[in-house]
């Protein structure tokens, strides 16, 4: 079957502008749960026709973070917007008439799995590049695929643990993992940027790829200032708690009424600061001379910060760094962050489909991207998409 995807030459004749970026592109999902699945939403933010595959039975990661009886959980609400849905019973796609028309007739493969497990669902480069030469697959797994893990299975916390950011994460008492999994999230964002990447190269040269990444690879690349400080013998990072180690003062204060943020970064802010709290004095002083000289002296200077805010309300503590230009912001559970000021009018959030399912999503403006739509139920396209790559019920 022929591909979708075309050349670049021509191609402003056969591109109508007011199409979304991606339109006429296909993606099958065969991902779960956070990086594969978002690599996925990402494509069809941007008008992607994204297929997610899934057993008749449903997959296990419908369920996270229940909702209720009747809905779809929180976590696969933000993953899955977007998509459609195939729910078959399948195995190597080989083996399955469905799947083989499904791959002649897409232009991109997503799937998070370890090497030997993709071989074994035949989902490998090279089983799939039989069905489609030119195909794009794009596999995310949670070590190297090169390496001596190369085939043990992590999730989330694995990055934390092995890139040493939970050593360096808490108030020092023990390891901590951050409660949001942003490894997941940031490997299912590269892995989008790469895949544009290799469909771009597709549309250049007609040539198909193998676009790799993992959870540790990203969880490293986000540690890797703090990597490099410690490979060259400057310094070994150890938890601050709220309070950073390169600034300051910059952490979590108590106010009379609750908590706010406060980032102090450069001398000229920090100077503005000092005269705000009636301390010019802390200027001229050899702990506090420089930003990193503020933050490895970061702990007695938030305690002067934190008495001056000890009796000010947060609002009143808003108001005068707000006026010398510095960055103030209560700290706010995630109830009271739905209920925002900050975020009413932003566009941050979306609820497609008229549900009361908020989404953020795109994760950046950009024209050419897609009208949301809401994630689907299961087996919601199964007919249409059989009989677009002419497969009959049966």
């Amino acid at each position: 079957m022929k591909g979708r995807l075309g050349r670049s030459e021509g191609m402003e004749g056969r591109i109508d502008p007011a199409d979304p970026v991606l339109a006429g592109v296909r993606v099958l999902d065969f991902g779960r749960y956070i990086a594969a699945p978002l690599c996925a939403a990402l494509l069809a933010d941007l008008g992607a026709d994204v297929i997610r595959v899934e057993p008749a039975s449903g997959a296990s990661d419908r369920d996270v973070m229940p909702l209720g009886p009747d809905r779809d959980g929180a976590l696969y609400s933000q993953m899955n917007r977007g998509k459609r849905s195939l729910a078959i019973d399948f195995g190597d796609p080989h083996e399955s008439p469905v799947l083989r028309s499904l791959v002649a007739a897409s232009d991109v493969v997503v799937v998070n799995m370890p090497p030997r497990q993709l071989a074994k669902a035949g989902l490998s480069y090279d089983r799939l590049k039989a069905l489609k030469p030119d195909i794009i697959l794009t596999t995310i797994s949670a070590y190297s695929t090169t390496g001596s893990g190369s085939n043990l299975t992590g999730f989330d916390g694995t990055g934390q643990a092995l890139s040493g950011a939970m050593h360096i994460t808490g108030d020092g008492t023990m390891p901590t993992r951050a409660a949001v999994s942003y490894v997941d999230y940031s490997t299912g964002i590269s892995a989008a940027y790469a895949t544009l990447a290799a469909i771009i190269r597709h549309m250049r040269t007609g040539h198909g790829q193998h676009v790799e990444t993992s959870l540790l690879r990203n969880a490293l690349a986000i540690m890797n200032p703090i990597l490099i400080e410690v490979a060259t013998g400057v310094r070994s990072r150890r938890a601050t708690g709220n309070r950073s180690p390169i600034s300051g003062p910059s952490d979590a204060f108590r106010s009379a009424d609750g908590w706010v943020m406060i980032q102090v970064i450069g001398d000229v802010m920090f100077a503005r600061l000092a005269e705000l709290i009636g301390r010019p004095d802390l200027v001229g002083q050899d702990d506090y001379a420089s930003d990193i000289a503020r933050g490895e002296n970061g702990a007695a200077l938030s305690e002067i910060v934190a008495n001056w805010c000890r009796t000010r309300s947060s609002a009143d503590i808003m108001s005068s760094l707000s006026e010398v230009r510095i960055p103030c912001v209560p700290i706010l559970t995630p109830a009271q962050a739905m209920q925002s000021p900050e975020l009413q009018g932003g566009g941050y959030f979306s609820y497609p489909g008229a549900r009361d399912v908020p989404v953020v999503a795109p994760l950046a403006r950009i024209a050419g991207s897609a009208e949301l739509r809401p994630s689907p139920r299961l087996g919601e396209h199964n007919e249409e998409i059989l009989r677009e790559i002419g497969v009959g019920p049966a």
